[in-house]
Parts: C-alpha cells; structure tokens; sequence
C-alpha cells in the first residue's frame, strides 16, 4: 500500500488529466474506419488506446516518425494512421490503403471541444486551499500558458513546464528531476498525477516520485500503482478532507 505521508507538491499531466478533448479523438478515428469497413470489437478498441498511449510515450515509433517525416506534418499524419489502424486489427495492406482518407478524415472533420471538467476545477481548489505546491508538466513541445489561462485554471499551479523547454519528454525522468529543483523538494516529497501510464508512471518512477494513473476508462487495470477513476479520489488519497 502506498504511504502519501509528507507528501508537498503534486504535478499534474496536462492532457487527458486536466484538460480533455471531447468526443475522444481515438473514438471518432475508429468509428469511422469502421464505416470504411474495418471490424473493431471493443478489444480492438482498448487495444487501439493503449497502443495510442504507448506512441505518444516519447516511444522508438514515433521519434522515427518525426525524423522521417520533419516539416512534412500531412505525411507525418497518415503514418501516424496506418500505425493505429493496424492497433485496432487492421491488416497491413487495408491499413496502408485506408490510412490517407483516415487522415484527411481527423484532419477535415475532428473538431472537439476542449474541456476541464467541473470535478478537476473543484479538486484542485481544494488542493491550492490545503497548501499543495502544484505544476503542470506535459509532453509538449512549447509552453502551454495560454492552454492554462484559456481554460481558467493558471491560478492554481505555481508554474508549468513543457518537455520541449528543457528537452526531456516523459518517460525520461529530466522533466520531473527539473519540476523537482524548481520547488527544492526531494522526490519522496511529490506524486505525479497523469493518464498514460507509458508515460506518466513510468517516468515519475524513474525520478523518484509516487505516480498516480488517472484512469476512468479502465485502460490500465493491470497497472501496478495507485488508481483514480475520479479526480475528486485524490483529496482523500491524501487525506486533504
């Protein structure tokens, strides 16, 4: 069982923990192949996420992708397609045939609404009330300021931090090592909070710290940390209320 005792700072995941896409971009891409004729089960579908989850990891697939296809963003995209239809059981030669009007199709028409929903906004209130130092550090290639304020929710994190700014993306621990010097704190004194266990878990256990996987869809049961299924099961995993 995991002790949270002497806990001082909680860093957060920025997308798909603070902030969501809604309808699910995974969701909207394999309807539609779907509709093209691919048949996806709802293992297909679990095993189509985790793969989604795994790539965007900072994972070998994608950084030969963005070497191979730098500055070409439409190429990057249909590769990027033909990888996720094979995950949801398409052959290769049907993933390679469909993967452009995939493409053009998330390109064309996914258009979601960006979203914090209410129990997160709530939740981290009560976490800045109770004395928490708390940050965002994400993937990202630039700083995402502007995502925070847009969204009404930069007053409370005390700073945030992109992987692009100090070259390191998640798993590799320099993001939560940099996140860790910034607040003078020692790795026993955080959690990391975040929805892709690929990424979030493993790399904050790389820097020390105690990972929380943000998990309402189930993605992740075989995950060997803490859970959440809900945002507002933090304040009593460390016994804010």
């Amino acid at each position: 069982m995991n002790s949270f005792d002497g806990i001082k700072a909680i860093f957060f995941d920025l997308d798909g923990t603070l902030r969501h896409s809604v309808p699910h971009g995974g969701d909207v891409f394999s309807d539609y192949a779907v509709t093209l004729g691919l048949r996806a089960n709802e293992e297909d579908r679990l095993r189509a996420v985790r793969w989604e989850h795994l790539y965007w990891a900072s994972s070998a697939d994608l950084r030969e992708d963005l070497l191979a296809h730098s500055g070409e963003t439409e190429n990057f995209w249909i590769e990027y397609s033909r990888r996720r239809l094979i995950a949801l059981g398409a052959s290769p030669t049907w993933a390679l045939t469909h993967a452009p009007k995939v493409s053009i199709h998330m390109g064309d028409e996914y258009r979601p609404q960006s979203i914090v929903p209410d129990d997160v906004r709530k939740t981290l209130g009560e976490l800045k009330q109770a004395g928490y130092i708390m940050a965002v550090l994400s993937n990202r290639d630039k700083p995402f300021v502007d995502v925070l304020e847009s969204h009404r929710i930069i007053e409370f994190f005390d700073f945030s931090v992109a992987g692009g700014e100090v070259d390191s993306y998640k798993p590799d621990p320099g993001l939560f090592e940099y996140a860790l010097q910034r607040t003078g704190l020692n790795a026993q004194e955080a959690i990391y909070v975040g929805d892709n266990y690929f990424a979030d878990v493993v790399g904050s256990r790389r820097a020390g710290l105690m990972p929380v996987l943000y998990d309402p869809g189930g993605i992740f049961p075989e995950a060997d940390c803490t859970i959440i299924k809900a945002f507002e099961e933090l304040n009593s995993i460390i016994k804010v209320i």
